[in-house]
């Protein structure tokens, strides 16, 4: 549904799909990557870091989104600050 009826943002470490879903009490986040992005441990520590800096800034999305991130592999290399920043301007793009 989210892929569907969503929008899409990309940037340099992740996409994102994002739907407004009026109604719910707080948002949900999701993460998947896919195997291609290499062998399980890399796989988990790209969706670690990417959900670190989510939670980190949960705070600053409103309650009515559902969220599918993405990860790219970029993500696992550049800094935190820059993941943490691509992680705030989608939560801006969503809106409060």
């Amino acid at each position: 549904m989210v892929y569907d009826k969503g929008f899409r943002f990309s940037g340099p470490c992740f996409a994102a799909f994002c739907l407004a879903a009026p109604g719910q009490e707080q948002s949900r986040v999701g993460f998947t990557v896919s195997k291609a992005m290499g062998k399980s441990v890399l796989r988990n520590r790209l969706r670690r870091r990417v959900r670190e800096a989510v939670r980190r800034n949960l705070d600053q999305l409103g309650p009515e989104w559902m969220i599918v991130v993405n990860p790219r592999r970029p993500a696992l290399e550049v800094a935190f600050e820059e993941l943490t920043r691509e992680v705030r301007k989608l939560f801006l793009r969503c809106g409060r």
